[in-house]
């Protein structure tokens, strides 16, 4: 079952998003807006060329979409996300095939490490902040004890929560792009 206001993927589309620089430059498109593939180039460091690919890849599948409202000339290409709903997979989606059991579990690799990323770059990097942003930045953990239908009960509160967040962004000199995420899955200790 799918949560609400997620919208379910096919192993194409979740490989489509799931290599490294086309989860950047998603990541780009989220917090910055529609780009050209020169603009992503140049913020990503890679080769318009390879960017292109990369973006006719993510067109491919209907992750993002083309925006010709905003080129100025007829050669400008600009891209935009395509629908906005967030994306929810699970390997149970995919069982009894195992090409999209491979793809699902890689899917799940890849998305832990660049969640496990994020986080080394803020310890990386979290001097250049004020003792403010330091302080405010957290991680926290517990031991529950749930069913399966109250986790999913806890996680669409936990999404309602961030969307509100998402929806309404912050303003003002202090107000920075905070990357969020959270886990919970079954464990034993």
């Amino acid at each position: 079952m799918t949560p609400p206001n997620r919208r379910a993927v096919t192993p194409s589309v979740l490989a489509a998003m799931h290599h490294p620089l086309r989860r950047r430059l998603l990541d780009l498109l989220n917090v910055d807006g529609p780009a050209t593939a020169s603009r992503l180039a140049g913020a990503t460091g890679e080769l318009v060329g390879n960017v292109s690919h990369h973006l006719k890849v993510l067109a491919s599948a209907g992750v993002i979409v083309e925006a010709p409202e905003l080129a100025k000339t007829r050669r400008e290409r600009w891209w935009k996300l395509g629908d906005t709903s967030e994306y929810s997979w699970s390997i149970a989606d995919a069982k009894g095939d195992p090409a999209g059991e491979l793809v699902a579990a890689s899917a799940e690799d890849v998305n832990l490490a660049h969640h496990v990323g994020k986080v080394r770059e803020w310890f990386d990097i979290r001097y250049e902040f004020d003792e403010s942003w330091v302080r405010a930045a957290y991680a926290t953990e517990r031991w529950l004890t749930l069913t399966p239908a109250q986790l999913v009960e806890l996680s669409e509160r936990i999404a309602d929560l961030v969307r509100e967040y998402h929806d309404q962004p912050a303003e003002g000199e202090d107000a920075h792009r905070v990357f969020f995420f959270a886990h919970a899955v079954p464990a034993r200790p």
